[in-house]
């Protein structure tokens, strides 16, 4: 059974700073894709930044571009996700997800989802 379970939300202020963190289990990720997504009230789900398996290849939305960095530990099968300068419009849901092979931006193209781990920021 695959279990992808994500970690370190919470509130903040606007301008401070969160990780969150990704654990992965139940099988091999060897040669997976990951990212992160997140869903606002009223809004769709949105891509945030994402991570090939080798950690060579990364993407981050306009949004989170110079705020966000993403990083993976395939020996703890560890994924992280270094938010900084946070903004209210940052307030969300946060996805962890997983696919195999190449790392894409849409979200259904992933077959592994956690349940989300609430970011508030507040002013």
């Amino acid at each position: 059974q695959v279990q992808l379970v994500e970690s370190g939300g919470g509130l903040v202020q606007a301008g401070g700073s969160l990780r969150l963190s990704c654990v992965a289990s139940g099988r091999t990720f060897r040669g997976y894709a990951m990212a992160w997504f997140r869903q606002a009230p009223g809004k769709e789900r949105e891509f945030v930044s994402g991570i090939s398996w080798g950690g060579g290849t990364t993407l981050h939305s306009n949004s989170a571009k110079g705020r966000f960095t993403i990083s993976r530990d395939n020996v703890k099968n560890i994924m992280y996700l270094q938010m900084n300068s946070l903004k209210l419009e940052d307030t969300a849901i946060y996805y962890c997800v997983a696919r195999a092979i190449d790392l894409r931006t849409a979200a259904s193209d992933y077959s592994y989802w956690g349940q989300g781990t609430q970011v508030t920021v507040s002013s």
